[in-house]
């Protein structure tokens, strides 16, 4: 089936026939159908898949597309045409016709493991995850041993806000390894969303045993103890992520919140300052900042600093001007502008 411009391909490696071997294996009983069927038709579409195969080991991707486009227009109830149209579009990053070709794949081959899994991958990189999660419960539901299925579905479940769902999936990957650190940061972001604080902080607690001195788990342990008004313990791990991670302007916000409620207003100046430095589109730290110098043009009678806190406010208010609270952010200004 190869012409004289794929020849080259062959004669290069040898060894490349041997990579082929399970990808052939896989045509094999369709291959003893045809031949005891006599469709010529069929028969060509495999050979053209069998060529597909080849391409794509040789990264000659759109070549390999067009031979399977071929073998689809001979055979449209092809499946393993469908699934490797599917993977080879996932690499060239086409993420919109892989979902199209993994879609028709589970719809020829009901069963088929491998392609649901590839098209929730598929809608989870296009943000689709309401059909991503269709595909990956699809897929528990064929390999109800498999981890990363389940924490894909728990994961898409979170992303669609549907935490009780979110929940049982990652549950069941905890189940299947309970020594995973990123189903432990899961449950903890589930919990946080289900304002479950303790449930999070043991969550969290457990993904850093496996994870030590993971930024992004440090972060999320952190926030749930100030949720909790646990500050102290707050202060030491987002000291900590900031030593990691000098440069990272939510952790400086958050710090500066939490010297806030700390009480350490210059601490809370300072951070926050930081964060603005960091982010300048950072309208919550514009926001806390001008909380914090409010506090301290009170406590020293200074209008220069009630000027500064109400132009903070402003600027939050110009970058985000939903935000929440809105109201009475715009009531605060107008008290303190007079």
């Amino acid at each position: 089936m190869f012409d004289s411009t794929d020849a080259h391909l062959l004669g290069s490696s040898h060894s490349a026939m041997n990579c082929k071997t399970k990808s052939l294996c896989l045509v094999i009983a369709y291959l003893i159908f045809l031949f005891c069927a006599g469709c010529a038709q069929k028969e060509q579409a495999v050979d053209l898949y069998v060529d597909a195969v080849m391409l794509k080991e040789f990264d000659e991707n759109e070549l390999a597309v067009e031979r399977l486009n071929s073998a689809i227009q001979l055979d449209k109830k092809f499946p393993l045409a469908y699934s490797l149209l599917g993977e080879i579009y996932q690499e060239m990053k086409e993420h919109e016709k892989s979902a199209a070709a993994y879609e028709t794949a589970t719809e020829l081959n009901p069963w088929s493991f491998e392609d649901h899994f590839n098209l929730g991958r598929a809608y989870q990189v296009m943000k689709k995850f309401a059909k991503a999660v269709k595909a990956f419960v699809k897929a528990c539901e064929i390999q109800p041993d498999h981890l990363e299925a389940h924490v894909n579905a728990a994961k898409s479940y979170y992303e669609i806000k549907d935490y009780s769902n979110a929940l049982v999936y990652s549950e069941k990957a905890e189940k299947i390894d309970p020594n995973v650190g990123e189903i432990q940061k899961l449950l903890g972001d589930i919990y946080e969303s289900k304002k479950d604080y303790d449930q999070a902080i043991r969550s969290y607690k457990r993904a850093l045993e496996t994870k030590s001195n993971d930024p992004e788990v440090m972060t999320s342990l952190a926030i749930a103890y100030l949720r909790t008004g646990r500050n102290e313990p707050a202060k030491e791990l987002l000291t900590s992520v900031i030593q990691i991670q000098p440069d990272n302007g939510s952790v400086r916000q958050y710090l500066g919140y939490c010297y806030l409620r700390l009480g350490d207003v210059s601490k809370s100046i300072e951070n926050y300052n930081k964060a603005t430095e960091i982010n300048d589109r950072d309208w919550e730290a514009y926001r806390g900042l001008g909380v914090a110098y409010m506090l301290r043009a009170l406590d020293d009678n200074n209008k220069m600093l009630k000027a500064k806190a109400v132009y903070q406010w402003r600027l939050s208010l110009e970058i985000k001007p939903d935000q929440p609270r809105r109201d009475r952010l715009l009531k605060l200004i107008e008290k303190y502008s007079k």
